[in-house]
């Protein structure tokens, strides 16, 4: 879950900073009037068209649109989220912001899992271990393991539990964390005679462990348990060492293992990132879509790692990526292929990585004999359920190419496909990815509460809400959201009973006292209609400020061209305003 904050902490701290000061550190800035203009950080160009005004405190670019204020400014050119611009401005410039009271206990989580970070790196560095002569023999440098983080969990039964002791901290919450274990009412290790992989999110915090046993432990990688700061669903390993890299040069490699990771790393390739051993996630696949929207798979190539190279597709796909597949030659994996062929040969598989699309048709041809009819005729008839997803455009792309290999008449294939597919035509795999706009509230507002009342209790309003599912922004509201969806989806129905189940304690209660102050008394879906319209007014209402903001700015520049475009694009937010009833 991403940070969340007071609105009126937001506001404090921009009314602390001025833009020009943050923005003039990486854009040569000159004065222009009452304004500054410099090159656009965000696009080529050579004559600037790049605005900062300090009176209004926002920066536009009458070349490519970019505009906002300096948290967008820092989102867009630093390639963070919300929270983490904020956190970055706030540390920068030593403004303590208040972060919404559900995130209170994480900070002593924080603290404890980078006091076992710290505990582990001095077991690998300080004296000679087990640990540090495997990842030697495994050819790993000094300067990169130091990078990485690289620890040692010893054999022993208490080492860091008494350590952690010694510094006060609850036996309760060393459980919660995974970092010990207890057995008949005696606490011990949890790792023990292991490297320790500490994983630490794109904001610098060490969320949790990987542990690869040193002799013949099972099992061979054992991983901190789900809690309050981890989630292996939501992160990806060394993305917070390598996510500037990534922007850097286009797209993310994606490997399965730590190993893998590091060590292309080391060779010189890094825009790389890891899936923390497990099947790649929706939120992780939105995470990699932050950065980029190319992503090279570099799985093994047998077929599990094939699996999962299938579901990674999907999965990346449907959130707007351009997908290839990397296979490792000589059935080796990265780490091995690097360290024995170098940075140039990898980068040289990479070029040759197979489009998602020849990769699913080839997984298809392997299951056929094409040497005979029959296997032909079935080949086609499966290839055109790959077929059946793509876009009208890629379709009659891979139709043409499956004519030409197997020497059938595009038109029998096009049948086929139409056949599969009775009651929908050719759709589009590659769907916009819709950014949802960032919590700052630190509770639900007056809006999504009535929103939420009237789903609790006409739960088919859900499929309504699909449309316009923004409108839920605040960190517990989406929280509650995706919760009920998952349960609307699963079952046609939920209760405020089963979403109350699974929230945090103070969650519950948050959720419930907002609640009950709502009374629709038998009219939900006219409440429900009300809500709707009064949150896009809000929308439209921002819009046209952005808008007029920005045409003054054009005015000031004299930039005609720009006016125009502004002017033309502000009447119509203004007519649409005055549709929803927002001028009344």
């Amino acid at each position: 879950m991403g940070l969340s904050f007071n609105n009126s902490a937001i506001d404090d701290l921009k009314s602390q900073i001025n833009i020009v000061d943050v923005v003039g550190r990486v854009v040569a800035l000159k004065r222009a009037g009452a304004n500054y203009k410099g090159v656009c950080p965000f696009h080529n160009e050579k004559t600037p068209s790049f605005v900062v005004s300090e009176q209004k405190q926002i920066f536009t670019c009458f070349g490519c649109g970019a505009s906002g204020d300096v948290i967008e400014f820092v989102k867009r050119y630093y390639n963070l989220d919300f929270g983490e611009a904020v956190e970055k401005l706030s540390e920068e410039y030593g403004i303590s912001v208040q972060k919404n009271r559900f995130g209170k206990d994480r900070e002593k989580y924080y603290e404890i899992n980078k006091e076992a970070a710290r505990f582990f790196y001095r077991a690998f560095t300080e004296q000679k271990n087990p640990g540090y002569t495997y990842m030697k023999q495994r050819g790993m440098e000094d300067a990169i393991l130091k990078k990485f983080g690289i620890g040692y969990a010893d054999e022993k039964w208490d080492s860091l539990y008494t350590f952690l002791k010694s510094r006060g901290y609850e036996e309760k919450v060393l459980l919660e964390l995974g970092l010990i274990s207890e057995s008949k009412g005696k606490y011990y290790d949890k790792f023990r005679n292991r490297v320790i992989f500490p994983i630490i999110n794109t904001s610098g915090k060490v969320i949790g462990f990987g542990g690869r046993a040193v002799g013949d432990a099972m099992p061979k990688y054992l991983n901190s348990p789900e809690n309050r700061v981890f989630q292996k669903k939501n992160n990806l390993y060394a993305l917070n060492l390598t996510r500037q890299d990534i922007g850097k040069e286009g797209f993310a490699i994606l490997v399965e293992g730590y190993m893998d990771a590091i060590a292309l790393y080391q060779g010189g390739v890094r825009n790389v990132i890891a899936s923390l051993g497990t099947a790649l996630t929706e939120n992780q696949s939105k995470l990699i879509r932050r950065y980029t929207k190319n992503v090279v798979l570099s799985y093994d190539a047998d077929s599990a790692g094939r699996n999962a190279a299938m579901r990674g597709i999907e999965i990346l796909t449907r959130e707007g990526c351009k997908v290839r597949v990397l296979h490792v030659t000589d059935g080796k994996d990265p780490d091995e292929f690097i360290k024995k062929n170098g940075r140039d040969a990898f980068l040289r598989l990479v070029d040759g990585a197979m489009p998602y699309i020849d990769y699913r048709l080839d997984a298809v041809r392997r299951e056929h004999n094409l040497d005979t009819e029959e296997g032909k005729i079935d080949f086609v008839r499966d290839a055109a359920g790959v077929l059946k997803e793509l876009s009208p455009v890629e379709a009659d792309v891979y139709i043409r190419k499956l004519a030409r290999e197997l020497r059938i008449a595009e038109g029998a294939i096009k049948m086929e496909i139409i056949g599969n597919t009775t009651d929908a035509p050719v759709s589009a795999v590659q769907r916009s990815v819709r950014r949802e706009k960032e919590a700052v509230r630190d509770a639900l507002s007056p809006l999504e509460a009535n929103i939420l009342k009237t789903l609790f209790i006409n739960p088919s309003l859900s499929e309504r809400l699909l449309d316009f599912d923004q409108v839920i922004s605040s960190t517990l509201g989406q929280k509650v959201k995706d919760i009920l969806f998952e349960l609307y989806g699963l079952n046609g129905d939920f209760h405020l009973s089963q979403i109350l189940d699974r929230l945090e304690p103070e969650e519950s209660e948050a959720l419930t006292a907002a609640l009950d102050n709502i009374a629709v008394c038998g009219n939900e879906e006219q409440v429900f209609d009300q809500c709707i319209n009064t949150w896009q007014i809000q929308r439209l209402l921002e819009r046209e400020q952005a808008l007029i903001d920005r045409l003054a700015l054009a005015d000031e520049e004299n930039n005609p061209e720009s006016i125009r475009q502004l002017t033309e694009q502000l009447m119509e937010v203004q007519q649409e305003i005055n549709s929803h009833g927002g001028r009344k």
